[in-house]
């Protein structure tokens, strides 16, 4: 009873009719202040997982579950890693041998700096991206044939014509020797390789990779047995952190072995870092909010001191009377709450399932409405950020309230 006592007056206060209308306007003001502020809250924060589902997404079309690389040097030799033993961990699927390095290429009158991924035949079952072809079909060798599947950028600059059987692009990759040559054609390996296509992920990897078969990749490099990672997939349900840390002891201190989060661990940092800065921002804005019930709950304190009085001589103590206004803080902070939270929730659901607001330039992107994705860990988070704020604004005016009312009410004792 005792605890259900401050719960049943403060309801009574907030629902009852006040002598100033003043008042009246000062609560709803308060309880539509936090319920905005909630609502941009939970609207920013599901924009945030949207983008950063939707860039992760086009990174994981790319980038495998897993990658090995040398930690000293570019390279390291393939016959000299326990490959064997590498398959027998449980949950790797598929491995991909790779060799990357920068290239230049020339098409008729163009050419174009780029970065040239020599890839083994199981690359399709480490990386999706033969589903993210927009010209042509994802083909890299057949029978003793060399083809070139192009970033949809290097595609663009270079303007390949893929019905041109008669026109191949040349690859310029510098020698590994060091031979010195008054013709400076002499110090580059060239060779013609056919384009069969090109796919579309995200601006970084169509302006800079092409995508060539290993043997291709292995004669222009000058290697044999060289490869610069080792590009693992996993299969549906394992734990990348038990296999990633298999992998990290049966592989030794020499090598590096990354997951996806971690091979770009800047761009998530990022999405990180500004997701902070944006419920801090919003926070703040909360806090600004704030004051609203920090007025309103003055007004009715002073109001009520009649009835402060009276429950003073029936008995409650100080303590019963500053929980009342405590409570009656806290439900005007989580009533705002809670309409905020229902309004942002349903715009981000419309906005999920309809589409609202579309992007700028929608015609050449991937999605045409902004992404958005609503979390449940989200509404826990608002839901404590509210509370705090009100739990602190309430206190500070109860605390103040009371010093000025001194024995007439709420005094500090």
């Amino acid at each position: 009873m005792h605890l259900k006592l401050p719960v049943y007056i403060a309801k009574r206060y907030i629902f009852s009719k006040k002598s100033h209308n003043l008042i009246n306007i000062l609560s709803g003001i308060s309880v539509a202040g936090v319920g905005i502020g909630t609502m941009a809250l939970i609207i920013v924060l599901s924009v945030f997982n949207g983008l950063e589902d939707l860039i992760s997404s086009m990174y994981n079309s790319f980038n495998p579950d897993i990658k090995i690389e040398a930690k000293i040097g570019k390279t390291f030799d393939i016959t000299t890693f326990p490959l064997q033993k590498l398959t027998q961990i449980n949950g790797i699927a598929h491995y991909c041998e790779v060799v990357e390095e920068n290239a230049l290429l020339r098409y008729k009158n163009k050419q174009q700096i780029v970065l040239i991924k020599g890839v083994s035949n199981t690359f399709t079952n480490v990386s999706r991206v033969d589903s993210c072809m927009v010209e042509g079909k994802f083909l890299l060798q057949k029978g003793d044939v060399n083809f070139m599947v192009f970033g949809y950028g290097i595609y663009d600059m270079l303007g390949i014509e893929l019905t041109d059987f008669s026109t191949p692009v040349s690859v310029y990759i510098p020698k590994r020797s060091k031979i010195m040559s008054i013709d400076p054609t002499e110090a580059f390996n060239n060779e013609a390789i056919m384009p069969s296509g090109a796919f579309s992920i995200q601006q970084d990897f169509d302006t800079r990779f092409v995508i060539v078969p290993l043997r291709f990749a292995r004669k222009m490099m000058d290697y044999t047995n060289e490869v610069t990672a080792l590009e693992i997939s996993l299969k549906a349900g394992t734990d990348v952190a038990k296999v990633q840390s298999e992998i990290r002891q049966l592989s030794g201190n020499t090598y590096s072995v990354k997951n996806k989060l971690e091979q770009e661990e800047l761009f998530y940092k990022i999405i990180k870092s500004e997701k902070l800065a944006g419920i801090l921002i919003l926070s703040f804005i909360l806090l600004i909010a704030a004051f609203n019930i920090v007025g309103s709950l003055s007004m009715l304190i002073i109001e009520k001191k009649k009835d402060i009085a009276i429950l003073r001589s029936l008995g409650a103590s100080n303590r019963l009377i500053k929980r009342i206004f405590m409570t009656e803080g806290l439900m005007i902070s989580l009533s705002g709450a809670i309409l905020g939270l229902f309004l942002g929730g349903i715009i981000v659901l419309i906005q999920q399932y309809i589409g609202i607001i579309k992007l700028e330039g929608s015609g050449a992107f991937i999605v045409k409405y902004y992404p958005v994705q609503l979390q449940f860990i989200d509404f826990i988070k608002v839901i404590g950020i509210v509370f705090v704020i009100g739990f602190f604004a309430t206190l500070y005016t109860v605390g103040q309230i009371s010093q000025r009312l001194k024995g007439d009410t709420i005094d500090n004792q």
